[in-house]
């Protein structure tokens, strides 16, 4: 498959893994409207690519993402969006980027170094494993710009970290470092800088090789059981453990229990 091209992010099939690298390097690796087009198209297509098996989300030079690039959706104009501008537009741009990234059959991995604010958060609230520096910054910065949290700020983070800790990010815009971040149920471990690179990608290539069909069916449960009572969540795990018994994955996995070996999946 043929994945977007634009400027401020890179992405890159690599084996089984799909590479997004956020480069924007003057604005911290914050997301330009077509940037975040861009990796929206990206996780559609990945969802269907039966060759991607994980995504590994990352930023260059020294950040992971600064949030949305503010300044320059609003170069050149004059006077502030109309009333109503942002509202219309979230639906097409960070309330659906969101929403994909949590709802796709693929794992996804976030390698975070330096600056995640706001939507850059958010993007590591939203993924499976977000490996960390130790000395990240991550920052929701809308009370001290004076408005209401997006990308899914005010649901993720009650859900992280409890209500009363979210109550301190949001509305104190409590600062983290990545160690904290670890130590508050955001991230999954934190390392030093040179070294989280090599640890994501030891994640996401661990997942890579996994039994794909099992862990996409897993993630999506995990991911709706927020939103839905324990009887329809079972009924939806049943469905789950279907599906999976009747793919190639668990016949080899039964195989290499039954031969005592490690079993090789193919992601079908």
């Amino acid at each position: 498959m043929k994945y977007p091209e634009v400027d401020g992010v890179r992405i890159k099939a690599e084996s089984a893994v799909l590479r997004i690298t956020l480069d924007s390097e003057k604005r911290r690796n914050a997301l330009r409207d077509d940037a975040v087009a861009a990796i929206i198209d990206a996780l559609v297509l990945a969802n269907s690519d039966e060759q991607i098996r994980a995504i590994l989300l990352t930023g260059a030079n020294g950040n992971f993402c600064a949030g949305a690039d503010i300044v320059a959706r609003n170069a050149g104009k004059a006077d502030r969006p109309r009333v109503g501008a942002i509202s219309r537009r979230l639906p097409s741009q960070a309330h659906r980027l969101i929403p994909l990234l949590t709802s796709i059959q693929v794992p996804v991995v976030a390698a975070v170094r330096g600056f995640a604010v706001g939507l850059g958060m958010q993007l590591a609230l939203a993924s499976d494993f977000a490996v960390v520096s130790e000395t990240a910054t991550f920052w929701e910065p809308f009370a001290a710009r004076g408005m209401g949290p997006d990308g899914g700020a005010s649901w993720m983070l009650p859900r992280a970290v409890g209500p009363v800790r979210a109550r301190e990010i949001l509305l104190l815009g409590r600062r983290l470092s990545g160690a904290e971040a670890v130590e508050w149920g955001i991230a999954h471990r934190a390392l030093p800088d040179e070294d989280v690179d090599a640890a994501a990608d030891e994640i996401a290539t661990q997942l890579a090789l996994g039994p794909s069909v099992a862990l996409g069916l897993t993630r999506m449960l995990i991911n709706k059981s927020w939103s839905q009572p324990l009887d329809a969540h079972l009924a939806e795990e049943g469905y789950g453990m279907e599906i999976s018994s009747r793919s190639p994955d668990f016949r080899e996995g039964l195989s290499a229990f039954v031969e005592r070996r490690p079993p090789k999946f193919s992601g079908k």
